[in-house]
């Protein structure tokens, strides 16, 4: 009920209130009425005398943090002041004096990091596009309350009641956030990174020995309160006593290091030399019961260092200190933090594991947030960033789940630690001199870090021109930066925050949020719309006219969804023809495609790698080891074939990006389904029925949008799944053979394996594609015609002449919002 408002330069606004919240006289709670008597009876008869005779919502003011009561809004404001205080001061917050008033001008203030100064531009933008769907919002509250208030005894009133209720309260419905995954091995300067992003210089775990990467972290915003929040889900006990049962154990049956690094973790030093029942005798083994037993468990604090402190035992290996460390239990971290409201709103960021340091658990967790991932940061040390194979592996391992088996758009490649620079050294290395070095004896340090990024983007854009997946990459928008986290924190160097770059990447992520912010306003404007217009067709007379109509509609929806079905059994030709040729190439060359991968992943002298090979088997096709740039993937090889073939047609089908929309894609298909041919109504009648069609169409379609986006990923992975599943028993065959020459005996069983399923596998996985896709087209189909058809019962089932509201005037102002 109660707001923090600013006032706009205006005349509209004649209300002096009794306490202003700043010394500028412009922030005020709204309405102005302190006890609730008046502030109630100012709601229910929408009281404006003293605003130019415009209601609340049609105001030139600036709504900010809402509260139910006036005692509640001062609560609050206390409360961000104290969690302010309490924050660690930084420079840029003792050059600025903040006044605690000003605090409560948006949810969304925070101090991004001693280099970053407030973008008011942005900031007043972000609010200007919040205020149509905040007054959107308030129509619709008001709407509510007065049509719960309706009195009735007619059934019919009040089934309308329940529907128009219902249909509002599910206008407010939680939204699938954008993931931006971060990839990066460790030390290369991600969790540094996300920290300056952030604007929370030691908020996640960075640098050093102690720095574990096996967890993935997701880092969102917390927009209830000002508490750091962290939400630890732990894999299961069953799982984790499957894991200590049977360790990772090497062809001398000694215990792998990935396994050895786990149980010291947890129990200490001592404990890789204690058996099974030694460590259920340990204190610590009690400890790690409980935790696991708990499932889940949340952290919550107001100080960033308390809270940091608690969350490191989960997410950090203390090698000065070992046992304790409870990362090896943990399955994901979620951490949200307060005050970012215009970055992360809608976004989670994701930091992926590093490679070679995942277990089962976590693999399959991991290949899951790559499919989600709407954008993808690669990160990557400057100095080894063209060089270095493990960021291109990555790209190249997952440019298929990015693309045709994910919903990625684009890729950022980052070049981390710019900073780290020493002039003479890197005039030796370019064999450059200092004359070279435009400006070099002005400032030689931040000259050759400027020339470097220059450089290294230059390289970079080169080698992704002549990248062997430059086709696949063709989908993807790839950008490159050059940043320091360092010095950005660094009020002492000589770099401008610009330089930096940093400010470059909260910009993507702020551009992001508001163009998912304007979608969601748009969304909201438009189902509101439909809302009210399905309470004004209430008023009208239910004539023959009317009925025809529907009737006419009705027939309209069998005669679309023919058309419809036409267009999606066209695509699903196109799809078994490509995965038809896909099986014939796979079961003519799978067998020398499996022959060629061993042939380029084993090492020259052949040590070690029967280890690596049975320890793909054991995982059933899919194995990273710790020192690889990418994983051994049997599984994905197999389907090369199978992919190669659908991929082009894939992308065109179902493009991740909406501008990338063409006449073969299901989406278009989609989009260009109506049961309304012409909007030019003629009557009060027409208009509001149509207003309730469209709407309910437009909400449907966003709804199949992302059903289309979901099982279009089941659709591309089918094939693989199906051959992972079909060559587990080859798999758990070969993972058995020990002893002299067990990695020739290893090979023949695969191969002999593969042989034998040649055609079963291919050819189910072909169909096991088709059946995805049928499913996704009857859903869709069903979907439409279910619920539209439903509307229109609903309107012709209404008794004629009933009044329940007149909602015209808002109905007006819905469209102006709608037009904003």
């Amino acid at each position: 009920m109660y707001a923090v408002v600013t006032l706009q330069d205006t005349d509209e606004v004649m209300v002096t209130p009794s306490k202003w919240l700043n010394t500028d006289k412009t922030q005020c709670h709204w309405p102005p009425f302190r006890s609730p008597e008046k502030l109630m009876e100012a709601v229910r008869d929408r009281l404006e005398p003293s605003t130019a005779g415009k209601p609340w919502d049609m105001l030139n003011i600036i709504f900010h943090a809402e509260d139910d009561t006036f005692e509640e809004a001062i609560k609050k404001q206390e409360e961000l002041v104290k969690a302010q205080k309490d924050r660690p001061s930084t420079s840029l917050e003792n050059q600025t004096a903040i006044n605690p008033s000003t605090l409560l001008t948006s949810q969304s203030t925070q101090t991004f990091g001693v280099k970053r100064k407030r973008d008011d531009e942005s900031q007043s933008l972000l609010i200007k596009d919040m205020v149509p769907w905040k007054t959107a919002k308030r129509i619709m509250e008001r709407i509510k309350l007065k049509v719960q208030a309706t009195q009735g005894k007619d059934n019919t009133i009040n089934t309308i009641k329940t529907h128009i209720l219902d249909a509002i309260s599910k206008l407010d419905k939680d939204r699938k956030k954008a993931t931006i995954g971060i990839f990066g091995r460790t030390g290369e300067g991600k969790s540094s990174l996300l920290n300056a992003v952030l604007g929370e210089q030691f908020l996640l775990p960075s640098g050093g020995f102690g720095a574990c990467t096996a967890v993935i972290i997701q880092v969102e915003a917390n927009l209830n309160d000002s508490n750091y929040i962290a939400e630890i889900e732990f894999i299961s006990k069953e799982e984790w006593e499957n894991e200590i049962a049977s360790p990772d154990k090497g062809e001398d049956n000694q215990l792998t290091d990935i396994f050895k690094e786990r149980i010291i973790a947890l129990y200490g030093a001592d404990a890789e030399n204690k058996t099974l029942e030694e460590l259920k005798r340990d204190d610590k083994y009690t400890e790690i019961d409980n935790v696991l037993t708990t499932g889940k468990t949340k952290i919550s604090s107001s100080s960033p260092s308390e809270f940091v402190g608690c969350v490191s035992h989960y997410v950090e290996h203390n090698l000065a200190n070992s046992g304790g460390c409870y990362w090896p239990l943990v399955k994901c971290v979620t951490i949200k933090i307060p005050n970012c409201y215009e970055l992360l709103e809608h976004i989670v960021l994701v930091d992926i594991p590093g490679t070679g340091d995942c277990n089962k658990i976590r693999d399959d967790l991991w290949k899951t947030k790559i499919r989600e991932c709407s954008a993808v940061w690669i990160v990557s040390d400057i100095k080894r960033a063209v060089t270095d194979r493990d960021p291109w592996g990555i790209l190249e391992h997952c440019i298929e789940d990015l693309g045709p088996g994910g919903e990625c758009k684009h890729i950022n490649f980052i070049c981390t630690k710019t900073d780290d620079i020493k002039p003479a050294e890197y005039l030796r290395s370019t064999k450059l001199t200092e004359a070279q070095i435009p400006g070099y004896g002005l400032d030689a340090r931040t000259k050759c870090i400027l020339h470097r990024n220059d450089l290294a983007k230059k390289a970079i854009e080169q080698k992704l021109k002549n990248s062997k997946s430059e086709e696949s990459k063709e989908r993807f928008i790839i950008d490159v930066f050059t940043v320091s986290s360092t010095a950005y924190f660094d009020e002492n160097s000589h770099l401008e925050p610009s330089e930096t770059e940093i400010p470059k990447l909260m910009e993507i992520l702020i551009n992001l949020n508001k163009s998912i912010n304007q979608k969601l306003n748009r969304d909201y404007i438009n189902e509101a719309k439909g809302v009210l217009s399905l309470i004004q067709s209430v008023q009208l007379d239910k004539d023959k006219n009317m009925i025809k109509v529907i009737e006419d509609l009705q027939k309209n929806i069998e005669k679309e969804l023919k058309v419809l079905d036409g267009h999606f059994g066209a695509l699903y030709q196109n799809l078994s023809r490509c995965l038809s040729k896909g099986v014939e190439e796979s079961v003519r060359w799978s067998v020398n495609t499996t022959h060629d991968m061993l042939l380029s992943v084993r090492p020259k002298n052949n040590c070690g790698f029967h280890k690596i090979f049975r320890a793909m088997c054991v995982r059933g096709g899919f194995y990273w080891p710790r020192n690889w740039n990418e994983p051994l993937d049997l599984n994905k090889f197999l389907t090369k074939h199978m992919y190669d073939n659908i991929n082009k047609e894939f992308v065109l089908m179902f493009p991740v990006d909406d501008n990338d929309k063409t006449v073969k894609s299901m989406q278009d298909k989609l989009d260009k389904f109506s049961i309304i041919q012409s909007f030019s109504p003629t009557s009060p009648m027409l208009h509001a029925i149509q207003i309730v069609i469209k709407s309910q169409e437009t909400k449907l379609k966003a709804s199949l949008s992302r059903v289309i986006v979901e099982k279009k990923k089941e659709i591309y992975s089918s094939v693989q799944t199906t051959i992972r599943r079909q060559m587990a028993p080859g798999y758990k065959t070969a993972a058995e053979e020990t002893g002299d020459g067990a990695m020739q005996r290893m090979e023949k069983v695969i191969i002999k394996t593969i042989e034998q399923l040649n055609h079963k596998m291919f050819n189910e996985g072909k169909v096991k594609a088709l059946e995805a896709f049928n499913e996704l087209k009857l859903h869709v189909m069903t979907t439409l015609e279910s619920e539209l058809k439903r509307s229109m019962e609903r309107l012709l089932s209404q008794t004629s002449k009933i009044t329940l509201l007149d909602v015209s005037r808002e109905i007006q102002e819905m469209e102006e919002l709608f037009n904003q």
